[in-house]
């Protein structure tokens, strides 16, 4: 018998023998997962397999857990007694150990186990690089087939340690990130293999929440504040759906983390939207031509899980949460204050999540004795790359246009190279 079952947040509808699928009824919402043990439990297990909330049954590969520790250096250069970081990367006095340095891992760790477990053969996956990284490391890991579809503007995230497989990977050379979701969901069609399922995916969702569980078991209860950077979203969605089982549990808190969300200008829609306290994006702020302009690639999402039942606008609701448009100077001067005050690197999109830390404290949003969690989704690339030889993939190169006919000949002979 499953510990869970997976349940639609609008209807009420309860989905069993599902890999990841919308609610037949309610196209407009996501599906949920409903653990049948209520108190939060951790196991012997080792790494993120030892949590009891999670959509799988074995633990069925090695997946290091985040570290979350109690900031000293930025806590005091921040006027913060109650600072806690989540570091999602590469930092051996640490004892971080997260081989791509993002937190993408935790996702693709449970999304490859989840559907090893539903019998599913292969996955193709859309990324705009950090995703790629994961869940071509974990393939390898796992012996789990991926695709790997990216754009070309996201090539430089896509590096690999030496030990990694090549595995089959896909850049649309005149698109974007979203173009990417486009042509995986062709690809998935053609081959026979489920699209991954980005958002909808509660595997993905709980797999990202695993921060937060490692969180409340550093801290002993859930934190007031909650600050990440987002593009799609799915992680700071899975951190509230996480924090609502702590609440159900009853012994860590009685309230919410208020989610304190950035995006990177000018490319912010869900940022634009929220000031605008509208539940739907505008189209002018979906203007691709805007991504070029951002240092921050991973989070160039034109398809965010913002307006969907139990997506950003209602996790923002539900927690009295705020959102905060980061400029790239802006990033780039967090960066190096982290790096300067923790002693190691962080990823632009960490710094966005920095940078709009500073900007709360600033803006008096936060309170010098309140318990924070700044999730650094990724760091220790800069260290890594000192200590361990990478490399990056060669892709076969489409455009976002093709068909499904012109996709079965290019990628059967790219699998037939990487097989």
């Amino acid at each position: 018998m499953s510990h869970f079952r997976i349940r639609c947040r609008n209807c009420g509808k309860v989905l069993v023998d599902t890999y990841c699928a919308f609610c037949e009824h309610c196209k407009g919402a996501l599906l949920i997962t409903e653990y049948l043990d209520r108190e939060f439990r951790v196991s012997d297990r080792g790494g993120i397999w030892k949590y009891n909330w999670l959509p799988i049954h074995e633990a069925g590969f090695p997946q290091p857990a985040p570290v979350v520790y109690r900031s000293d250096r930025l806590a005091e250069f921040l006027g913060l007694d109650g600072l806690y970081v989540a570091f999602n990367g590469y930092w051996p006095e640490r004892g971080a150990d997260i081989q791509t340095c993002t937190f993408k891992e935790f996702e693709a760790a449970v999304v490859l186990q989840n559907a090893r477990e539903n019998d599913v053969k292969g996955l193709v996956v859309a990324s705009a690089g950090n995703t790629a990284r994961a869940f071509a490391h974990l393939s390898s890991v796992s012996d789990f087939p991926v695709i790997i579809v990216v754009p070309r503007m996201c090539l430089l995230e896509m590096w690999y340690l030496v030990e990694t497989v090549m595995v089959p990977t896909v850049a649309v050379s005149d698109g974007d990130y979203s173009d990417s979701i486009d042509v995986a969901r062709k690809i998935a069609t053609t081959m026979g293999m489920p699209f991954e399922g980005g958002v909808k995916n509660i595997a993905k969702r709980d797999g990202l929440g695993i921060v937060l569980m490692e969180a409340v078991n550093r801290i002993g209860r859930l934190p007031e504040h909650y600050f990440q950077a987002i593009g799609s979203g799915t992680g700071a969605i899975g951190v509230w759906e996480m924090s609502e089982r702590f609440l159900m549990d009853g012994r860590f808190g009685s309230r919410q983390p208020v989610l304190h969300l950035a995006q990177n200008l000018p490319f912010a829609p869900m940022v634009k939207a929220w000031e605008r306290e509208s539940r739907s994006l505008f189209t002018e702020d979906l203007n691709p031509d805007l991504i070029v302009e951002i240092t921050t690639r991973v989070l160039s999402n034109r398809y965010p899980a913002y307006s969907v039942k139990g997506g950003i606008y209602d996790a923002l609701n539900a927690t009295g949460g705020r959102m905060y448009g980061i400029t790239n100077s802006e990033v780039f001067h967090a960066m190096e204050v982290f790096e300067s005050s923790e002693g190691i690197d962080i990823v632009p999109a960490a710094g966005v999540a920095v940078a709009a830390l500073m900007k709360s404290v600033s803006e008096k949003h936060i309170r010098k004795t309140d318990t924070i969690l700044l999730n650094i989704t990724g760091g220790g690339e800069k260290r890594l790359r000192k200590e361990r030889p990478v490399f990056t993939p060669e892709p076969i190169f489409i455009s976002k246009n093709i068909s499904e006919k012109e996709v079965e000949p290019l990628l059967c002979s790219t699998l037939k190279m990487n097989s």
